[in-house]
C-alpha cells in the first residue's frame, strides 16, 4: 500500500479518493463501501462491509445494488436521489440517517450517498453506529 492517508467516512473529497484506491486499500477502511456502475450493478464491495453484512464478495459483485444486494435501499430516500442526481447532470453528496433491514435485525446507520456527473461509478458508504 502507499503511504497516502486513507479518507474517512466524511473526508471532504473521498469521492475522489474511492476512485484512486486499489480493492486492498478499499478493504482497509473502517466503513462500507459499495461502488456501482451506471446500470446499478456492484463493482466495488469492500471487506468491512462484507464482514457487516454478512454477504461475501462473490454474492454481491456482479449483482444489481437496488434489486438484488440491498433492495431495502430501492426508495426516495437512497435510489431515487442517484436518479434525481443522474437526470439532472448534478453532483450527490448526501449523508443520511437509515435503518437497514435486509436479512438481519434492523440496523441503525448512517449512508453517505456520492454520485459526480460523467462518472463510471457511484457509491454508496455505510457507517456503523
Amino acid at each position: 500500500m502507499s503511504e497516502r492517508e486513507l479518507p474517512v467516512f466524511s473526508s471532504p473529497d473521498v469521492i475522489s479518493a474511492l476512485g484512486a484506491m486499489t480493492d486492498a486499500e478499499r478493504d482497509q477502511l473502517g466503513f462500507g463501501v459499495i461502488g456501482f456502475d451506471a446500470d446499478t450493478v456492484v463493482c466495488q464491495y469492500n471487506q468491512f462491509e462484507s464482514d457487516a453484512a454478512g454477504l461475501g464478495m462473490a454474492r454481491v459483485l456482479g449483482q444489481p445494488l437496488f434489486t438484488v444486494v440491498a433492495p431495502c435501499m430501492n426508495n426516495f430516500m437512497v435510489a431515487q436521489r442517484f436518479d434525481d442526481a443522474l437526470d439532472a447532470g448534478e453532483a450527490l453528496d448526501a449523508t443520511i440517517d437509515y435503518v437497514l433491514t435486509l436479512r438481519m435485525r434492523p440496523v441503525k446507520v448512517a449512508l453517505r450517498l456520492l454520485a459526480a456527473p460523467g462518472a463510471a461509478i457511484r457509491y454508496v458508504l455505510v457507517q456503523r453506529h
